[in-house]
């Protein structure tokens, strides 16, 4: 089963953030108005009319939702090896794991972290529905990711020291493992009903990564699990393409001391993958497509000058803060001086510069090379 095909699509339309930790695109207006204006998800509250315009959408196909987990079993096995420095490109890995091929001049790793992969991948569905997580799951899934590439280690916890390059923090000692991992999992099974799906699935994979568990495959691993929150939760497969690596590692970095950084990345990848599943569901089905015009019209033309009111005077998360305190000593400063000045990645600088934008907080003055940024102060907003 794919996820909930009652909430296959747009499930954080639905659901309220109840933490200021992160913010969110706002779908509607991303793709009707091609805004790129981030808003807090508490600030969307569908009506009645918006959950009769969504189940046009209900229920998928099965057959429908069988070519879907088929499409993500090689999408996020292709990215999320490529992100580890595989070498097989997707159709590559299409290829691998659905025909059982070879690929000449490829290493033999490769193929069996395409195939142990999918096998993990596959294994998440299956618990999907169960309810809570447990140890036993997150050593299957590295059992079947590893357990061509090395037997002996696939599915039990390391027990040597391991240090990540380019990070100023340890992880785990031997010692401390099975003592973490049992923390992780209770975090889990406390918080599987309280914290927003997106918020569950990103802190999980940050603690995940920080404990650090197995000699080997953790980065995937914790992608999967991260994947298995969502799904649970009515959300589709999240993809981390190869191309975003440094943004995807600086920000778990950074999430040691401000984990909103990971989770704002992680955010910024589900709405991502969605835009690009619904981009590829009107393609195929102009039905859908009228009705997702008809919905996005009608919910801009209702909600959106109210929306935008909210953001306005909404609380901006700490790196916003950070950002627009920086902007307001530097008005002249580039992105990558923005960057430096606050410690985060420029493209962060980029989605937040527009965030603030489309708050209402500040605005450019004059061209990109030779202006300046205003701080707009609460009296002179419109």
């Amino acid at each position: 089963m794919f996820g909930n095909p009652e909430q296959l699509l747009f499930p954080f339309c639905k659901k309220i953030l109840h933490s200021s930790l992160f913010t969110l695109h706002f779908f509607f207006v991303s793709l009707c108005c091609h805004m790129t204006a981030y808003v807090h998800i508490h600030a969307l509250i569908p009506s009645k009319k918006e959950e009769s315009d969504l189940s046009a959408y209900r229920p998928l196909p099965p057959e429908t939702l069988k070519s879907l987990r088929e499409y993500y079993r090689v999408g996020l096995t292709y990215t999320s090896n490529a992100l580890e420095g595989n070498s097989l490109t997707e159709s590559e890995t299409k290829v691998v794991i659905e025909d059982g091929l070879t690929i000449e001049g490829k290493p033999l790793r490769d193929h069996y972290e395409a195939v142990g992969h999918a096998k993990a991948y596959d294994y998440i569905y299956n618990i999907t529905e169960k309810e809570g997580l447990a140890e036993e799951d997150i050593l299957s899934l590295h059992r079947l990711f590893y357990q061509q590439i090395d037997a002996e280690k696939a599915g039990h916890y390391r027990n040597v020291m391991v240090y990540i390059s380019g990070s100023r923090y340890a992880v785990a000692a031997v010692s401390k493992i099975p003592a973490e991992m049992q923390k992780l999992v209770k975090w889990y099974n406390d918080n599987e009903k309280k914290l927003h799906p997106v918020e569950l699935a990103a802190t999980l994979h940050q603690r995940f990564v920080f404990i650090h568990p197995f000699v080997d495959g953790n980065g995937r691993v914790a992608r999967l699990l991260m994947n298995l929150a969502l799904l649970r939760n009515g959300y589709t497969i999240a993809i981390i393409p190869a191309i975003l690596r440094h943004e995807y590692i600086y920000s778990l970095e950074t999430a040691h001391t401000r984990p909103e950084v990971f989770t704002d990345f992680i955010a910024d990848r589900v709405i991502a993958t969605q835009l690009d599943l619904l981009r590829l569901m009107r393609d195929e089905n102009d039905t859908v497509n009228d009705t997702v015009n008809d919905t996005v019209n009608d919910t801009v033309n209702d909600t959106v000058n109210d929306t935008v009111k909210r953001m306005e005077s909404s609380q901006l998360s700490k790196t916003e803060q950070a950002v627009l305190d920086a902007i307001s000593m530097h008005p002249d400063y580039s992105y990558e001086q923005l960057a430096t000045t606050c410690g985060v990645s420029r493209p962060t600088i980029a989605r937040i510069v527009k965030s603030l934008q489309a708050y209402n907080r500040i605005r450019r003055v004059g061209s990109d090379k030779t202006g300046h940024w205003d701080v707009i102060n609460e009296g002179q907003r419109s």
